[in-house]
C-alpha cells in the first residue's frame, strides 16, 4: 500500500511532518475511491434524500424509515403527511463485494452479506431479510459459471447459518462482467424510536469497545484494493486482501447485539468493514465532532505479532465497536462472554485529535514495552478530508436502428428468449437459500417482489392486518449499456412495476452504483449517466434513495463492466395477501387477460431487449413515460391499485424478454393463455411499467387504470398452453416446454 504524491502532500501539509507509516496507511484507505467516493460524490447530490418517512438518511451505516400505519400502507408516500407513519422503524442498506467475488467467489460473497448484516446491526436493529443482486459474465463460459456457482453457495451458506432469510433478488449474464463479477447484497432490519441507535459518538470520556471475532491479517488493505482494476494475476496476488468468515460468529454477534440494544447499553456504533477498525473507529469519533485515544494492544488478536499498521486496517470479519458509557462496561463484557465472543476496552472518545498507541507487547515480549503513539491525526480530515477528483466524461449516444435480417421464425425466438440465462427461471439459487427462516415471508423468491410481514404493533393494538413490506432488487445490464441514462431510469421503473404487481407503493429506496474505472472519460460519462437517470426516476416515483453504495474500477482485462445501478426497492401495503404471478385455472371460464399500460412509443422500440441479444442488431431504446405529463407515481399506483383489486386473480410485470417471457412464466400446468399481439415488437419490447392482469371485471380494472392504457390480450385456457399470436406468425408451447426452456441453468449445474 502506498499513498499517492498529491496527497501524501495534502497530509504532510496538514500535520505538518511526514505521515508515520500506520498513518499513512490509515490515509491510503480511507482516501480510497471505496470509502471516500472521490469520483462519485460529486454526482450524487442529483438524489434526493429526504421525507416524512426518513428517520436517518445517506451517511450512516444504513438508512432508517419509519413505516405508515396499517391504513396508510396502500396510499403512494407523496399523499401521506408525518401523522401517517408510526414508530416502527426499519432498516435498509446495500453494499457490494466484486473484487473479492471474484478473487474468491465464496468467501468474496459471504462476507458481503455479513458486512451487509453488521450495517443492520449497528442501527439497533434485527435484521430479517437479505436480496442479491448478481451479475456475470456469459453462462455458456466455464469460468463465468464457476463464479456463479461459488457466489451462490457463498450467499447461502452464510445467510442460512445466521438465520437471516434471503428472500429477493437478481441474476443477470452478459459479457461484460466476464472479467469483473458484481455481487450486491441489501438487507433490510426490524427495529424502533426506542431502540435506534446511530454512527455518531456522543462524548468524551466514553469508552470503545470491540466486541467479536479476533483480530488477524486477513483483508489487510482491502479498500485499497476494492478500488483499483483488477490484474490479470488478482486471483493469486489479491486473496490476502479477501476476507474470511465465520457466520457461526456472526449469529452469536447478532444475539449479543440484541441484548445489548435491549438492556440500552449502546450509544454509538460502527461495523468493522472497509479499512477494518482504523476505519470504523475513527468514523465514529469524526460524525460526532470528536476524537480518540486507542490503545492498540488492547486489541484482542488471533494472529501472532501483528503490528500497528495490521491491527489498524486488517478486515477480519464479525466485529463491532460500541461506544460505552464507563460505568456499563462491565455489562458489556459479561454479555459477550455469554455469547463466547471477545471483548476488549481499546480506548475511549476524546475532544482531541484521533491518536492511536502500540508498544508491540506481545507472547514473548517484555509486559513493560513503552508505547508510542503511531497515530495522532485530526478524526474529520481522516474520515472525511479526501479531495474530490474532477474527471472528464464523454456523454454516451443510443445506436441506431439496424434489426438484424433476417429475423428468426417466432416459435424460434421465443424458445431462445423464454430460454435465456438472464430470462430464465432462478430457481436452482434461491431453492438453496433459506427464505422463510423468522416465519415472515408472505411471497416468496419466483415471484416479482418479496413480501414480508410486518406484524409487529404497540400494546393493545391489533396485529392480525400489519404492513406487508414488498422488495424488489436488480438492474439490466442489456439496457444500461444501451443507454445509460434512459436504461436507470427504466430499472427504477422496473422495480416500482415489481411492488406494484402486488400491490404495494415505493417507500425509499438504495442503491449500489458500480461502473468501470472514473478515469476512462467514456466510461465516467456512461457512469454518470446512470446516476442521474436513477435520480431523476426515483424523484419522480416519490422513492427518495436514502443510502447506497459505490463501486467503481470495476475493469480488467476484459475490459469495463456495463454501468449497473443496482436499486433495492421498498414498498408497503395493507396486508400480506398478494396475487401471484401464476394463472387461476378454476376461473379461466370467467376471467381475461388484460395488459395494463404503455408500450414503447414509435411502435415499441427493441433497444437494449433479450430478443436483441439473441437475434443480434441494434436498436435505440424505448421512449419511457414522460414523468411530467403521466406521472410515474401515479403510474405505479394505479397499478397496486389494479393489483389490489378482488377481481385480480393474477398480475405479473412485463420486463426483461417483454410478453413473451412475462406469459410463459404466467402459464402453469393447468392454465394455459391464448393471446394475440399486432407484431412481434409487441411481443419483445421490454418497456417497462406494464402488468398483464388476470381478471374477472374487466370494467373495474379499466376504471382503477385511469389514464393509462388496458388492452385485451386474450383468454385463459385450461389447457396448460401458451398459444401467442405476433401478426401472421404464431408459436405454441405446453407447460413442459416452457419448464424445459426455462430451466437451462438449472439443468445445465444439476
Amino acid at each position: 500500500m502506498s499513498l499517492s504524491d498529491s496527497d501524501h502532500e495534502l497530509v504532510v501539509a496538514e500535520l505538518g511532518r511526514e505521515p508515520t507509516a500506520a498513518e499513512a496507511a490509515l490515509f491510503e484507505n480511507l482516501w480510497s475511491e471505496h470509502c471516500a467516493y472521490r469520483s462519485s460524490r460529486p454526482l450524487l447530490s442529483a438524489f434526493e434524500s429526504e421525507g416524512d418517512q426518513v428517520v436517518v438518511g445517506p451517511g450512516d451505516d444504513a438508512a432508517v424509515l419509519a413505516l405508515p400505519e396499517p391504513d396508510a400502507a396502500d396510499v403512494p408516500a407523496a399523499n401521506r403527511d408525518a401523522d401517517d407513519y408510526g414508530d416502527q422503524y426499519v432498516t435498509f442498506g446495500v453494499e457490494s463485494h466484486n473484487h473479492p467475488s471474484f478473487v474468491d467467489p465464496f468467501d468474496g460473497a459471504a462476507t458481503g452479506v455479513g458486512g451487509i448484516v453488521r450495517d443492520t446491526m449497528s442501527m439497533g436493529a434485527y435484521p430479517i431479510a437479505l436480496l442479491d443482486s448478481l451479475y456475470f459474465g456469459g453462462f455458456d463460459r466455464e469460468r463465468s459459471r464457476y463464479l456463479f456457482e461459488g457466489v451462490v453457495e457463498g450467499i447461502s451458506h452464510y445467510g442460512n447459518c445466521i438465520g437471516v432469510p434471503t428472500v429477493g433478488g437478481s441474476v443477470a449474464f452478459h459479457d461484460g462482467y466476464e472479467g469483473n463479477p458484481l455481487v450486491n447484497v441489501a438487507c433490510v432490519g426490524l427495529t424502533n424510536e426506542d431502540r435506534l441507535v446511530t454512527a455518531t459518538a456522543q462524548e468524551p470520556g466514553n469508552k470503545l469497545v470491540l466486541v467479536g471475532n479476533g483480530t488477524g491479517r486477513d483483508g489487510l488493505g482491502g479498500a485499497s484494493f476494492a478500488s483499483e482494476d483488477l490484474a490479470e494475476d488478482a486471483e493469486t496476488e489479491d486473496r490476502p486482501a479477501v476476507q474470511v468468515g465465520d457466520p457461526y460468529a456472526e449469529k452469536r454477534l447478532i444475539e449479543c447485539n440484541e441484548a445489548l440494544v435491549d438492556e440500552d447499553l449502546i450509544l454509538s456504533a460502527r461495523d468493522l468493514g472497509a479499512a477494518g477498525l482504523g476505519g470504523a473507529s475513527s468514523e465514529l469519533v469524526a460524525k460526532g465532532g470528536l476524537g480518540a485515544r486507542l490503545d492498540l494492544d488492547a486489541v484482542h488478536q488471533r494472529e501472532p505479532k501483528m503490528n500497528a499498521m495490521e491491527i489498524l486496517l486488517a478486515e477480519s470479519q464479525e466485529r463491532m465497536c460500541y461506544e460505552v458509557a464507563p460505568e456499563d462496561v462491565a455489562r458489556v463484557e459479561a454479555l459477550a462472554e455469554r455469547f463466547d465472543l471477545g471483548c476488549s476496552v481499546i480506548g475511549e472518545v476524546t475532544d482531541g485529535n484521533y491518536v492511536c498507541e502500540f508498544a508491540g507487547a506481545g507472547e514473548g515480549d517484555s509486559d513493560d514495552a513503552e508505547s508510542e503513539v503511531v497515530v495522532d491525526v485530526d478524526a474529520e480530515y481522516l474520515a472525511d478530508g479526501a479531495p474530490m477528483n474532477d474527471l472528464a466524461s464523454e456523454a454516451p449516444t443510443q445506436p441506431d436502428r439496424d434489426l438484424p435480417e433476417p429475423e428468426p421464425a417466432l416459435d424460434e425466438a421465443v424458445e431462445a428468449v423464454v430460454s435465456a440465462p438472464s430470462t430464465a427461471s432462478k430457481r436452482w439459487v434461491y431453492r438453496q437459500y433459506d427464505h422463510e427462516v423468522g416465519v415472515r415471508t408472505a411471497m416468496k423468491p419466483g415471484d416479482d417482489a418479496a413480501i414480508m410481514a410486518i406484524r409487529e404493533a404497540a400494546a393493545g393494538e391489533d396485529s392480525s392486518e400489519g404492513v406487508g413490506l414488498a422488495l424488489s432488487s436488480g438492474a439490466n445490464p442489456n439496457w444500461t449499456e444501451t443507454a445509460p441514462y434512459e436504461g436507470a431510469r427504466a430499472v427504477a421503473l422496473e422495480n416500482a412495476t415489481n411492488l406494484a404487481a402486488k400491490g404495494a407503493v415505493p417507500l425509499a429506496a438504495v442503491d449500489c452504483l458500480n461502473g468501470g474505472n472514473p478515469e476512462k472519460p467514456d466510461v465516467y460519462g456512461g457512469f454518470k449517466g446512470v446516476v442521474d437517470g436513477l435520480a431523476d426516476a426515483c424523484a419522480d416515483l416519490d422513492a427518495p434513495v436514502v443510502g447506497g453504495n459505490v463501486s467503481l474500477y470495476n475493469d480488467s482485462v476484459e475490459g469495463p463492466i456495463p454501468p449497473t445501478p443496482t436499486l433495492a426497492l421498498l414498498g408497503t401495503r395493507r396486508g400480506y395477501d398478494a396475487p401471484p404471478a401464476a394463472l387461476d385455472a378454476d376461473r379461466a371460464s370467467d376471467s381475461e387477460l388484460l395488459l395494463v399500460g404503455a408500450g414503447g412509443a414509435d411502435g415499441g422500440a427493441l433497444g437494449g431487449s433479450e430478443y436483441l441479444a439473441q437475434a443480434g442488431g441494434t436498436d435505440r431504446f424505448p421512449t419511457l413515460p414522460d414523468a411530467e405529463a403521466e406521472g410515474l407515481a401515479d403510474r405505479v399506483a394505479s397499478l397496486a391499485s389494479v393489483a389490489r383489486h378482488e377481481s385480480t386473480l393474477a398480475t405479473h410485470d412485463v420486463s426483461d424478454g417483454g410478453l413473451a417471457v412475462a406469459l410463459a412464466e404466467l402459464v402453469t400446468d393447468e392454465a394455459g393463455a391464448d393471446v394475440s399481439l399486432p407484431d412481434r415488437v409487441a411481443a419483445f419490447e421490454e418497456t417497462p411499467g406494464r402488468l398483464v392482469v388476470q381478471t374477472t371485471d374487466p370494467e373495474a380494472v379499466a376504471e382503477i387504470a385511469g389514464k393509462l392504457p388496458v388492452l385485451r390480450l386474450g383468454d385463459v385456457t385450461t389447457d396448460g398452453t401458451l398459444s401467442l399470436a405476433a401478426g401472421d406468425d404464431a408459436v405454441a408451447l405446453d407447460a413442459d416446454a416452457i419448464r424445459e426452456l426455462r430451466g437451462v441453468i438449472e439443468r445445465e449445474l444439476a
